[in-house]
């Protein structure tokens, strides 16, 4: 959930009263919200970097609120203040207005089509007549700085552009050229630089570095000029010092670039609907033209109000309530979703502000009504349907077997379930594509390529870490293995397994041998052929020739057991002899 910081002074001047830290608190967790911590910047060095370095921070408190991770309108201490404002019924809903200035007057942005292959969309609105103070300007720059880290997915989706619209002139042409072929000062730099030297700078920038790899790989980079060829960002990475806002900006141009169109728009409507309140005439936003590369036109922010229907009695019962229509009109309208009743009381009309783009389904609706109510409101009832809960049948054979191999004095192991291809493959002697295993799209290390398919490996890697620790080593693990199939409708399975190892001077196949007859016993299967178990000598690579059985049960191979193979021994950085036994459980459940 993203953490929003709002002084606290700033916080109660802005809601008009003053609270105690338990009833803002209350106050958070009847809205939705989480009050997570009380501190300061202070505080917040000292955790951090030590007292040393805190020295003349600043000692004002400061609330940190936990924010549902869909509610964008919530990301700022304005939309913070509107929303529980609202809610307490002290202002009413804002109606955001999209001013469409007259003919020659609108501010284009012209797409061209070299941005289709890198990032093709764009939006734009103004917001005319902003008056900024230091904590407006403060908020402002943190909100974009959020919804990158959230909806805009670490700027991969959208990345943000504000300028001051008084130092360039329009048309604005998105485009994208050769690195060498761009060159800017960019913000907060005394020189003009191209964009591989951009790159090359901010290499080292500890929150601009991140960002790089989206473009850096590209032959053309995405670069906004205004009518006089004066850069205005280079998005993701980075705007022009030439069009930086101050507290002294009065008429903002805000752009946004990106992959998805969708959230391009959520992005630009929740800026300037949080903002447009400092406007002078507040809640309007002047629109913008964009013009795409097929000659098509677009006005933008769209500010879009849409309507909903849904029944008094659904929400009644879903929450498990019984509120008269008029009464969840009330409550909705208090979630900035205004709400009327409509045919005689057997229809809610709720309307949905541009701020709400969480609210996408009725369930989405009902939830904002039952925060509204309240949840400590909504009487405890006993279920109509009785259930009683039983333990999964498998789970309960893999707690019983594990209480008994411990009584035979093996150590449980849990091993991760994730592993190398080289663990499951290379060190026991086999091909990757005869593993059948699930690989993993996007892995982040080398240790974690694949799931499982046996629980050897992490068995041996477990003996490998406490090679230190007294002779016999005896691990067992009853655990999951992952193969990949076909006919399930996530195209993979589990099966539960049993592994035992036994790690000494010598072999010990006779200690697993018999592990396997005592689990057969606690299993109530008997040594034969035709109702019981029995094993048979196979080959197996993981094994030493001559020194490996196949065990059968239940009319079914059930695993393998004997004595390892000393390459796997060495691979594994091991030096003894170990014997093992692996099988499937799932047959006897």
């Amino acid at each position: 959930m993203p953490t929003v910081s709002v002084r606290r002074d700033r916080l109660f001047a802005a809601l008009g009263r003053s609270y105690t830290d338990e009833e803002f608190d209350e106050l958070c967790f009847e809205f939705g919200l989480e009050l997570d911590e009380i501190t300061s910047e202070k505080d917040i060095i000292i955790k951090e970097k030590g007292e040393e370095k805190a020295k003349g921070a600043s000692d004002v408190v400061l609330y940190k609120i936990d924010v549902p991770a869909n509610r964008y309108d919530l990301l700022c201490l304005e939309g913070l203040v509107r929303g529980l404002q609202v809610f307490k019924e002290r202002i009413s809903v804002p109606r955001y207005e999209k001013i469409i200035p007259a003919e020659g007057e609108i501010q284009r942005l012209i797409i061209t089509e070299q941005t289709t292959q890198i990032r093709p969309h764009a939006v734009a609105a103004v917001l005319r007549n902003i008056t900024f103070t230091k904590d407006r300007y403060e908020s402002f720059i943190d909100l974009q700085e959020k919804l990158h880290q959230n909806i805009c997915r670490r700027r991969a989706l959208v990345a943000i552009g504000t300028h001051d619209l008084d130092t360039i002139s329009g048309p604005f042409t998105f485009t994208a050229k050769a690195p060498s072929e761009i060159k800017f000062k960019p913000l907060n730099q005394s020189q003009e630089y191209t964009a591989s030297q951009i790159m090359d700078l901010y290499r080292t920038d500890s929150h601009l570095r991140h960002y790089l790899p989206l473009i850096e790989n590209k032959p053309r980079y995405p670069v906004i000029y205004d009518s006089n060829g004066v850069v205005l960002s280079m998005p993701p990475i980075i705007n022009g010092d030439h069009t930086k806002i101050s507290l002294n900006t009065r008429n903002v141009f805000i752009e946004c670039t990106g992959t998805d169109i969708t959230k391009a728009k959520i992005v630009l409507d929740i800026i300037v609907t949080m903002f447009s309140e400092y406007c002078e005439k507040p809640f309007t936003v002047e629109a913008a033209e964009v013009v795409y590369p097929n000659g098509k036109t677009h006005i933008y922010p769209e500010l879009a109000y849409r309507k909903e229907k849904v029944k008094p009695e659904l929400i009644n019962k879903k929450i498990g309530i019984s509120e008269t229509p008029s009464s969840l009109a009330k409550l909705l309208t208090r979630m900035c979703l205004k709400s009327d009743v409509i045919g005689n009381g057997n229809h809610l009309e709720i309307e949905i502000p541009p701020t709400r783009a969480d609210i996408i389904h009725a369930c989405d609706i009902i939830e904002d009504a039952a925060i509204a109510y309240g949840y400590n409101n909504i009487q405890m009832v006993i279920p109509k349907t009785y259930t009683i809960a039983n333990q999964l049948p498998l789970n309960k054979l893999s707690e019983l077997l594990r209480l008994d191999l411990a009584a035979a004095g093996f150590t449980e192991a849990l091993t991760f379930a994730l592993c190398s291809q080289e663990d499951i493959a290379d060190k026991l002697g086999m091909d990757i594509s005869a593993t059948n295993a699930v690989h993993i799209a996007n892995p982040k290390t080398l240790e974690f390529q694949v799931a499982r398919t046996t629980l050897l490996p992490g068995l041996l890697k477990t003996i490998a870490a406490n090679r230190k620790m007294p002779l016999p080593l005896k691990l067992f693990e009853i655990s999951d293995i992952v193969v990949k199939d076909p006919n399930t409708d996530v195209g993979a399975r589990n099966y539960r397994h049993l592994c035992a190892i036994y790690y000494n001077k010598s072999p010990g196949f006779e200690i697993i041998h018999g592990l396997l007859d005592r689990i057969m016993q606690l299993l109530e299967v008997p040594p034969n052929e035709e109702k019981g178990y029995t094993i048979k000598a196979t080959e197996g690579s993981a094994f030493f020739p001559g020194r490996c059985a196949e065990i059968f049960a239940k009319g079914q191979s059930i695993g393998k057991l004997g004595v390892l193979h000393p390459d796997v021994i060495t691979k594994f950085e091991l030096t003894m002899p170990c014997s093992a036994l692996e099988i499937n459980i799932e047959p006897f459940v």
